[in-house]
């Protein structure tokens, strides 16, 4: 792992969240995306050498969703920027953790993902990154 990607936070209301993001970092979002296949709308927020990824559900059966009616609105994930998604899932799985999807899929920001369950990882929900090639 080569370092903290970003970290991710649920949220009710992107056009709220960015409002109030905008205000706490002093800048506003730089990237709104949807990831239709996931269920969900980002907002990316670039702070110093770190990003936060805003995350809204758009349909009540969205991972994001469950998580809002479950826990609230705050910290989603994790996400750890890896050079080779395939590797590190492939280790990782042989270290014992509970990987949810062993062929990474297309992500936000031009990224292949992968997660692992926060049962594996102390509650936590780490998403692996990898950059898209052209």
């Amino acid at each position: 792992m080569n370092k903290i990607e970003h970290i991710g936070i649920a949220v009710k209301s992107l056009k709220d969240s960015n409002e109030l993001f905008s205000k706490l970092f002093g800048e506003p979002h730089y990237k709104i995306e949807e990831v239709e296949r996931e269920g969900v709308n980002t907002s990316f927020f670039k702070v110093g050498e770190n990003k936060i990824e805003l995350l809204e559900a758009t349909n009540e059966d969205s991972p994001i969703a469950k998580f809002i009616n479950k826990k609230g609105e705050g910290i989603h994930h994790i996400a750890f920027d890896v050079t080779n998604i395939e590797s590190e899932i492939k280790r990782l799985k042989n270290e014992g953790f509970i990987v949810l999807n062993e062929m990474p899929k297309k992500g936000a920001d031009n990224k292949l993902v992968a997660f692992l369950h926060p049962k594996s990882s102390n509650g936590v929900l780490i998403e692996l990154c990898q950059e898209i090639k052209d």
